[in-house]
């Protein structure tokens, strides 16, 4: 009688371990009967929540109570500062209210080193998952400088399958008081940028985190095509283009940008060719085109739900 408990337990769980909550109660009720096999299962299967908005990656710096106190306090009274000017905005500044067509509204304009540490940069070797380098500086020209050396070559570990990343990222806005904000760009529907490149293709990306967890990952992409020569090209391109995708996957299901919710702006270099790559960029701004009416191009199609939720 035994054997055929065992053996009936085995295909349960064999055929239902890809349910969360049904493998769970298997896993208790396996150490209940002392089962003889016992049941290995990753606690991952039945986490439908994102621990940390990374995605496992652990980047922060471990500090003692005491030192998060101490940096406290010296950054209190730049805090303080910063709550004078936008309470002295508040009353001040006038709202842009329209946007003048064919007008490009900056908001990076990369004449000064101070505004490169308004950005970060990142590869996969910073994650020991590649050999790939980059870095922000300012070029001859005065101008923010994008270069690097990209490397598909991918580590022995057993892990990792692909390798060869980089990438740049403006730095979340904060209010005073470490006050998380996000932009609004519900005025424009044109991104702008003027740039002088290698003759790859760069992917933009802009991220619009959610609230909830499984927003944190949603970013809207778009390709970027140099030309390569020695001079510089202005890319005009409708955010109706742009493309959402989370963790390098594109969704089933797409939307267009939420215009309130744009947390980061970035650009990165994957395109699988090894060797040294460089993008100069002069501004990335914002522009309102009368003559674009598409809310988005991309035709949305009806789809069962056991395929996609939608």
């Amino acid at each position: 009688m035994t054997v055929l408990r065992n053996d009936f337990i085995k295909t349960v769980i064999r055929s239902c371990r890809q349910y969360s909550v049904l493998c769970k109660s298997l896993y208790s009720y396996n150490h209940l009967i002392k089962f003889n096999n016992p049941v290995i299962i990753n606690t991952q299967r039945w986490l439908f929540w994102e621990k940390e908005r990374k995605g496992g990656y652990d980047t922060t710096i471990k500090q003692s109570n005491w030192e998060h106190i101490r940096n406290g306090f010296k950054e209190l009274k730049n805090e303080l500062k910063l709550f004078a000017e936008e309470i002295k905005e508040l009353i001040i500044t006038d709202p842009v209210l329209i946007s003048r067509p064919g007008e490009v509204d900056l908001l990076w304009l990369f004449n000064d080193a101070n505004v490169l540490d308004k950005f970060v940069t990142t590869s996969d070797s910073d994650h020991n998952e590649g050999f790939s380098t980059c870095s922000l500086d300012m070029s001859p020209a005065g101008r923010a400088k994008f270069h690097g050396y990209l490397d598909t070559k991918v580590p022995k570990d057993g892990k990792i399958k692909k390798a060869g990343y980089c990438g740049m990222r403006s730095k979340i806005i904060r209010k005073s008081f470490k006050r998380a904000s996000t932009y609004n760009w519900h005025l424009y529907n044109t991104l702008v940028l003027k740039v002088r490149g290698d003759g790859r293709s760069y992917l933009l990306n802009i991220s619009c985190e959610g609230y909830y967890d499984i927003t944190w990952n949603d970013i809207y992409h778009y390709v970027l095509y140099t030309r390569g020569g020695p001079y510089w090209q202005i890319a005009k391109i409708p955010f109706s283009k742009f493309v959402l995708g989370s963790k390098g996957r594109i969704q089933d299901k797409q939307n267009r940008i939420r215009f309130d919710r744009v947390t980061h702006f970035g650009i990165s270099c994957g395109d699988k060719i090894v060797g040294r790559f460089d993008l100069e960029i002069e501004y990335v701004g914002l522009e309102f085109d009368p003559t674009h009416e598409e809310e988005f191009a991309y035709e949305m199609y009806k789809t069962d739900k056991y395929i996609v939720g939608v």
